[in-house]
């Protein structure tokens, strides 16, 4: 699932991988790296219905079980594009990797989220209290955010370092007292009845952003720059298809990650899927408080914060949304 950042370390090593080894074919074709989140699962959806062949995008959509090892490919040079967070793409821009936002795909709007006891009914109730969740992942960056609304820091939980099914085990048996998870285990945990939500990203909106994020090289050739203005149409056609159809979108979907559909279903609402208008404000000036520029601080923060982050970040270098605009005018 999505980490809050990629190690430093690794991306070191990344650099090291010549691009030269990577196999070169003469066919217009994008390769863009796809993991286990709604706003990224839902490529799949536009494959099937065939809306990439309806705006003559050539795409090769690339599975990775594993997250960070699609953003450590893309930071190679082996993917054209991939599907990554705002935060993960913090550590490879300030790095110097030419990678680019081209469409936020989805905000989460509640599949993350602090779960609680029932006898936690307040932040007050939470002081002191153990929180499980995954150390410096998007789960530690809603726990921060959770705190620091409510007047709170994270000197006032305790935080046991567990991965998130881990995290999420460990508050069913009352091993700990809440769990920052993400979903599917905000639904297990609902439908247990053993606890509810503190706080949810729904209360944080426009802080994770997840999006499709391309090399500079493939957006500057013309042919593959035509695919991935095909893709932002195709995208949009997709967000439509969603929200006419979530029975018919969610079986695709749970297809592709080996889940029931009905299960699935329950993960649409906690996606804010973005139509053109959500991406033309999220690509806005730093004005707007849900556009990209004015949440990007918030997130360096974090992570410099949490030494996860060297170097500064040039938050304008790393948008592009000239392909946005080719999309409307063609």
């Amino acid at each position: 699932m999505r980490s809050l950042h990629t190690a430093v370390r690794a991306l070191v090593v990344t650099l090291l991988f010549s691009i030269s080894l990577i196999p070169q074919t003469a066919a217009a074709l994008v390769k863009v790296g796809v993991s286990d989140w709604p706003g990224w699962v839902a490529w799949y959806v536009a494959e099937h219905q065939g809306y990439f062949k309806k705006y003559g995008a050539k795409v090769e959509l690339v599975w990775f079980p594993n997250y960070t090892d699609s953003i450590q490919a893309l930071s190679a040079g082996k993917l054209d594009a991939n599907s990554q967070t705002w935060s993960d793409s913090m550590a490879p821009l300030a790095a110097g990797i030419p990678i680019k936002f081209i469409l936020v795909n989805d905000n989460s709007a509640g599949n993350d989220a602090l779960m609680v006891t029932p006898a936690i009914k307040s932040f007050a109730d939470l002081k002191g209290k153990t929180v499980a969740l995954e150390q410096f992942s998007i789960s530690h960056f809603v726990l921060v955010t959770a705190l620091s609304k409510n007047g709170m820091t994270p000197d006032d939980v305790k935080v046991v370092n567990l991965t998130a099914g881990d995290a999420a085990a460990a508050f069913l048996s009352g091993r700990v007292d809440a769990a920052v998870v993400w979903n599917p285990w905000v639904n297990q945990i609902q439908l247990s009845g053993k606890g509810h939500a503190l706080f949810t990203s729904k209360d944080m909106p426009g802080l994770i952003p997840d999006a499709l994020v391309a090399q500079e090289k493939a957006i500057a050739d013309k042919v593959k720059r035509k695919d991935f203005v095909g893709m932002i149409k195709a995208w949009y056609d997709t967000v439509k298809f969603i929200e006419d159809h979530p029975d018919a979108a969610a079986k695709i979907m749970s297809k592709v990650v080996g889940l029931d559909a009905k299960e699935y279903q329950a993960f649409l609402p906690g996606t804010r899927f973005f139509h053109q208008a959500d991406n033309l404000e999220a690509f806005g000036p730093a004005s707007n408080p849900k556009s990209l520029l004015a949440v990007g601080p918030t997130i360096e923060t974090f992570l410099k914060d949490n030494k996860l982050l060297e170097g500064t970040v040039d938050f304008p270098k790393g948008l592009d949304d000239s392909l946005l605009k080719e999309a409307m005018t063609h």
